[in-house]
C-alpha cells in the first residue's frame, strides 16, 4: 500500500537522485501556482538535484512552458522543460531522418518538428502526426483519414482524451486521434505519457539510472502508470486529477501519496532512499 507523508519529505543532496515532475495539478492549476511549488523547485535547483518538468502538452514550446512558470514566481529555463511535442519529433527523427509530416496539432509541435529536420506537408506525409489543437477542423480530420488510408502512419504525441482549460475540460489529444483510428482502423503509436519513449528518454538525459528516477504526478493514468512500468519511484499528489477514493481502482500503486508538492521538503535532506525503503 502506498504511504501518505503529512509532514514533509527530504531529499539527500548527495547521492545523484532526480525527478520527472508533470506540471498541470502539480506546480499550477490553469493560471493559478499551487502553494509550496516554487519553494520546492528552488530547493531542487540550490541542491543542484537534476530535474525535468514533464509535460503532455504539445501546444507550447519550451520557450512558452519558461515564460509561463517565470510569471507564476517559478526561476526554471529551457533545459529544464521536456514535452511530448520533443519527445515526438526526437522519435521520428530516429526512425526516418529528415522525414514529412502532416500536422494536426500548434506551434510547440510544429516547432519540435522543425527542429528535428522534419518538413511539414499538405500530401504524401511519412506521417499524420497529432497534437492538440483548438483549430482543428472536419476538413483537417477527413484529409488525416485519407492520408494514413494511403499509407502515412499515424502518430499521437499522446493519448491523453481531455485537457483542463480555465472554461473546463475541452477534447485532448487522444479524442482527436480516437477518431482517426475508428475512421481508418489503424492503431496510432503515442510517444508521451505514460509511453516508455518519452518517459525513459527524458531519464536518459538526465543521465539517471532508473532507480534514481521519481516521477512525481497527479495523474494515475499517466504519470504514476508509466513511472512504475519503468521502475521508477513515483509520489502521486493529490492537488490535481486524483483523490485518494480513486486508488482502489487500479491495481498498481504509487510508493507515496501526499496532498500536494508542499508536502515534499528538498531542503531537509532526510535520505530519499531511506524514505522508500522505510
Amino acid at each position: 500500500m502506498p504511504r501518505t507523508v503529512p509532514d514533509s519529505v527530504a531529499f539527500p543532496s548527495s547521492a545523484p537522485h532526480g525527478f520527472l515532475i508533470d506540471m498541470d495539478g502539480v506546480i499550477y492549476r490553469g493560471s493559478q501556482l499551487i502553494p509550496g511549488a516554487d519553494r520546492f523547485v528552488r530547493d531542487l535547483i540550490s541542491l543542484n538535484l537534476p530535474f525535468f518538468f514533464l509535460t503532455n502538452n504539445s501546444q507550447r514550446t519550451r520557450r512558452d512552458v519558461v515564460t509561463k512558470l517565470h510569471r507564476l514566481g517559478i526561476d526554471v529555463d529551457e533545459s529544464h522543460i521536456f514535452t511530448c511535442a520533443m519527445a515526438t519529433a526526437r522519435f521520428l527523427a530516429a526512425q526516418k531522418p529528415k522525414g514529412t509530416a502532416y500536422v494536426i496539432g500548434e506551434g510547440g509541435l510544429l516547432h519540435a518538428l522543425h527542429q528535428n529536420g522534419y518538413s511539414i506537408v499538405d500530401h504524401d506525409p511519412d506521417y499524420v502526426v497529432v497534437g492538440e489543437g483548438r483549430t482543428v477542423t472536419y476538413e483537417m480530420v477527413e484529409t488525416a483519414v485519407r492520408m494514413v488510408m494511403g499509407g502515412a502512419k499515424l502518430i499521437a504525441t499522446n493519448l491523453d482524451p481531455n485537457c483542463p482549460t480555465q472554461a473546463g475540460m475541452r477534447p485532448g489529444c487522444g479524442a482527436i486521434v480516437a477518431m482517426l483510428e475508428t475512421a481508418t482502423g489503424r492503431r496510432a503509436f503515442s510517444v508521451g505519457k505514460p509511453s516508455p519513449v518519452m518517459m525513459r528518454a527524458a531519464r536518459k538525459e538526465l543521465g539517471l539510472d532508473a532507480a534514481k528516477t521519481t516521477m512525481i504526478g497527479d495523474t494515475m493514468e499517466t504519470d504514476i502508470l508509466g513511472g512504475v512500468q519503468l521502475g521508477y519511484r513515483t509520489i502521486l499528489v493529490l492537488s490535481g486529477g486524483t483523490s485518494r477514493e480513486d486508488l482502489v481502482s487500479f491495481a498498481y500503486r504509487p510508493d507515496i501519496v501526499v496532498d500536494s508538492i508542499a508536502d515534499l521538503s528538498a531542503s531537509q535532506l532526510a535520505g530519499l532512499d531511506a524514505l522508500f525503503a522505510g
